[in-house]
């Protein structure tokens, strides 16, 4: 296999798989974490490597090192694996995902921009898809009937037991403190704010082909998604929150061994709470991103332009949730008809956003 993004965390989980059932891995891509890349290269052995940050090409113990972007198309081009994980971050993972999907690869996607931006152009027949709501929806409606409504779960992020005018006020140390796990930075500001879930809403409308999509608080992330069926029964995927599960189904298609110890049902304390608006006003665009899809390009660029603001101390966090807002009213009804038209539409999201702080307007 190929592995994008093999030094984060879904990379990692990944070798960790490809560790326990002694699968090869062809090709490593990472960023600037060059000490873990090293010693992944030298326990996998990878025929290829590619880094992000070119400053690092020569700290990098391997003869064949591509570099940032183009870099890791070409890698792409050359490798022979059947499989590509793409666990790169953000926006950045869009054309390593169209560039496997055009050379015919089959692609375990954990790159959520991918499809927030792209899912229309996208052969999702080639996608299965390295998340636990997403792996979890999958797995209840194997072999089932047409569902009614699918629900994904959120824990809450890091503010879900602030009051509101706490929140208001709150700096990125606090946007980091998630109450249940530890992830990249990115995805922790994402979980608190609940772009996230907006990101996974829209990966299921194009996965699961359905716009009777929504998303419930479970805080104790141990049943990841439910299925409403027309029957009026409802089913729901739990396991505990291990990310080697939904990876090992990517990669094996069929697991036969055990990969997490069931979880003690006698233990377990669920409740489910509704979304709330006030705490989390992205919230309110759910319903017009999920009919208008192709405003996945201006939130997705909009999150990225105002988190790099908030990680600089430039703002507390409800301004970059305005900062947001404020961008994607300035562009709903836009149309996407090409690609191209997404990487036009990204960069002009993108200004937008760098203005309104420039110039303090919001």
């Amino acid at each position: 296999m190929v592995v994008l993004g093999s030094t984060g965390s879904i990379g990692v989980n990944t070798l960790n798989i490809a560790r326990e059932f002694n699968l090869k891995v062809e090709a490593l891509v990472a960023n600037g974490n060059i000490e873990l890349l090293n010693r992944q290269i030298k326990e996998f052995k990878p025929s290829l490597v590619a880094i992000g940050d070119e400053s690092k090409k020569e700290l990098v113990e391997h003869n064949r090192v591509f570099v940032k972007e183009e870099g890791i198309l070409e890698l792409l081009e050359q490798s022979s694996s059947k499989k590509v994980v793409n666990a790169l971050v953000g926006f950045a993972g869009l054309k390593p995902t169209l560039k496997a999907l055009e050379l015919n690869r089959d692609l375990a996607l954990a790159n959520k921009e991918s499809l927030v931006v792209a899912g229309k152009f996208l052969n999702t027949t080639k996608i299965t898809p390295i998340d636990s709501e997403h792996f979890g929806l999958w797995y209840l409606l194997d072999g089932k009937k047409k569902p009614k409504r699918l629900i994904i779960t959120a824990s809450g992020g890091a503010f879900r037991d602030w009051d509101i005018k706490r929140v208001k006020e709150a700096k990125l140390e606090d946007a980091l403190k998630h109450p249940n796990w530890s992830m990249g930075q990115k995805i922790t500001i994402d979980s608190a704010s609940m772009v996230n879930k907006l990101f996974e809403l829209l990966e299921a409308r194009w996965l699961f082909d359905t716009k009777d999509i929504d998303a419930v608080v479970e805080r104790s992330s141990k049943v990841h998604a439910l299925v409403e069926f027309i029957d009026g029964s409802t089913t729901a995927q739990l396991s505990s929150t291990d990310m080697r599960l939904p990876i090992a189904y990517a990669l094996l298609n069929r697991v036969t061994k055990p990969i997490l110890e069931p979880l003690n049902l006698l233990e377990l304390e669920i409740r489910f709470e509704k979304i709330d608006e006030k705490k989390y006003p992205l919230w309110q665009i759910r319903e017009h991103l999920l009919n208008s899809s192709d405003m996945g390009v201006v939130l997705n660029a909009a999150n990225e332009a105002a988190i790099e603001g908030f990680i600089k101390g430039e703002y507390y966090f409800f301004d970059m949730m305005e900062l947001i807002l404020r961008a994607y009213k300035e562009f709903e009804g836009v149309e996407v008809l090409s690609l191209e038209d997404i990487f036009l539409l990204d960069k002009e999201v993108r200004e937008f956003v760098y203005s309104l702080v420039k110039n303090k307007t919001f």
